[in-house]
């Protein structure tokens, strides 16, 4: 794709090389904790991660102790120490999200946010859509994937239908966007017009058992290319321990745009995983759950939930060459 190819306005980071990284654990995590408003007093964590006007931005889940999730926006210049603006700039209000708004993704295309989010109702998880030019107001567009269930072939779910975990490529290939989606597996959708979607009901990943990818698979941040014109997809991976409890590791995938639901390659081992007090201990125990990814000065930021309780950050500084 060449520069002109771009939609306006579209964040185009610069290049990576697969396999992407080494991203190092910040000392100074965690770098947003709850408790600065009454919305998020319990828990702030899985955020998205944008470059705006030369900040960071992170669009993130909190909620109180009742566990119904809003979303935050807050704010950094050096991606360390961040201030939150004091309301939400989402909040459940349809019966499809009552019990919570979770987990988002947002790209910028042409002027636009697009976020994708979970609506929870305790009972099933639906991706869903919403559109903003601002970050705050949000145009909500309901759930994409009707009787989609990521989960399919891998455990029961309550209902019928499951999806989570949207990831958009901002550049179009060939007229079409590519999104990722899925929990459980991992699923290809395409899109004339970044609102409308087409799922794919082959799996493009699954989980491996016996590997960090054990029992399930779910997407991360939103994907970026790579020097060789290939898609890295940055993914969560979770195997389930014998005493039922949970560990949360991040891998990579890399995928032929051509062929967007082929693997080319993907890590063996992960490139994040649960090392400190706060990525072992908190709602969720032994949980690094990457959403947020941004380039800003020079270096990338890999913005993860730590055991659904708090966000740390890891940082990689690409070498020039």
């Amino acid at each position: 794709m060449s520069t002109s190819d771009r939609p306006p306005g579209a964040f185009v980071p610069p290049p990576v090389d697969y396999p992407f990284g080494p991203f190092v654990p910040r000392p100074e995590n965690p770098v947003l904790r709850p408790g600065r408003h009454d919305w998020e007093s319990s828990c702030v964590y899985n955020p998205a991660a944008l470059s705006v006007d030369g900040r960071i931005a992170l669009v993130y889940r909190a909620h109180a102790d009742d566990i119904v999730s809003h979303l935050g926006l807050a704010w950094s210049d050096d991606g360390i120490a961040f201030e939150t603006e004091p309301d939400p700039v989402m909040v459940p209000t349809e019966d499809y999200e009552r019990f919570g708004c979770e987990d988002p993704r947002v790209v910028l295309v042409d002027g636009t946010y697009y976020l994708t989010y979970t609506g929870w109702d305790r009972h099933t998880a639906r991706l869903c859509l919403a559109t903003s030019t601002d970050l705050r107001r949000w145009e909500k567009h309901g759930p994409m994937f009707p009787g989609i269930n990521t989960f399919a072939g891998v455990r029961e779910t309550p209902g019928p239908e499951w999806s989570k975990g949207g990831v958009i490529l901002p550049e179009p290939i060939d007229g079409q966007y590519l999104m990722w989606f899925g929990e459980g597996n991992i699923h290809l959708a395409v899109s004339d017009d970044l609102l409308h979607w087409k799922a794919d009901p082959t799996p493009v990943l699954r989980p491996e058992p016996g590997t960090f990818m054990g029992d399930l698979v779910e997407t991360g941040p939103q994907p970026v290319r790579t020097r060789t014109g290939h898609v890295l997809v940055m993914h969560n991976s979770a195997v389930v321990r014998p005493d039922g409890g949970v560990y949360y590791a991040c891998g990579q995938v890399l995928l032929d745009p051509r062929r967007p639901n082929t693997v080319v390659a993907k890590l063996t081992e992960p490139w994040l995983e649960p090392s400190s007090y706060e990525d072992q201990h908190g709602l969720v125990d032994n949980v690094t759950f990457v959403e947020g990814l941004v380039f800003h000065r020079g270096t990338w930021f890999a913005y993860y939930g730590q055991s659904d309780t708090t966000i740390g950050v890891a940082t990689f500084t690409p070498v020039e060459s």
